[in-house]
């Protein structure tokens, strides 16, 4: 009951105190030493688990029932100005600098719902992970995915769609609208039984 006091106190913080100038959206979960940091913005949607020692440094948006396993982290492409003229690369200018113009100062990453990053997946600013995409352990994402797939390596690559068959990807969308009216109270971190 403590433990349970303690955390939602930290989360309470972490949302309303640490991060206030971010939206962040109902049931986070986050895990010790995260680290969250954006330029201009950063939008989180309801019930977010991201594990510990993961991080976003980036411009982002994040959908619904998103899942960043331990270690993994969204970053910018172009965090230090490495084509500064006359300036070592750890004294040019930074993406966190206000006088900072260069590239990447507009890029924004997208991640749609119901997304699952795998442990020290690195995902780089100015991609969109398209809804229902896992992206294997260790992988670096560098482009675009497609919906309802599955991307590993180094750039990740489609290794696999998410789903056995068309008619398997076309029932579970119609069942995740039941399953996600039925649960629209759900209040925590907790997986739900599989009724199957």
């Amino acid at each position: 009951m403590i433990k349970d006091c303690l955390r939602k106190l930290r989360f309470y913080y972490l949302r309303k105190v640490k991060w206030r100038a971010y939206t962040i959206g109902k049931n986070m979960y986050l895990g010790l030493r995260v680290n969250l940091w954006a330029r201009q913005t950063l939008v989180i949607g309801d019930n977010f688990y991201m594990g510990r020692d993961s991080q976003i440094e980036t411009d982002c948006v994040i959908g619904d029932n998103v899942i960043f396993a331990n270690k993994s982290a969204v970053v910018g492409k172009y965090d230090h100005h490495y084509q500064q003229l006359g300036a070592p690369i750890r004294m040019a200018s930074r993406i966190r600098d206000k006088h900072y113009k260069w590239k990447g100062i507009k890029q924004i990453t997208i991640i749609e719902d119901d997304v699952w990053v795998g442990y020290g997946a690195i995902i780089m600013s100015g991609v969109i992970i398209k809804k229902g995409t896992i992206i294997a352990a260790g992988s670096v994402v560098t482009k675009n995915t497609e919906t309802y797939s599955i991307y590993g390596g180094n750039p990740a690559k489609k290794i696999a769609a998410r789903f056995n068959s068309e008619e398997d990807l076309q029932k579970h969308k119609t069942l995740e609208l039941d399953f996600l009216k039925k649960h629209a109270s759900y209040k925590g971190v907790l997986g739900i039984p599989n009724d199957n």
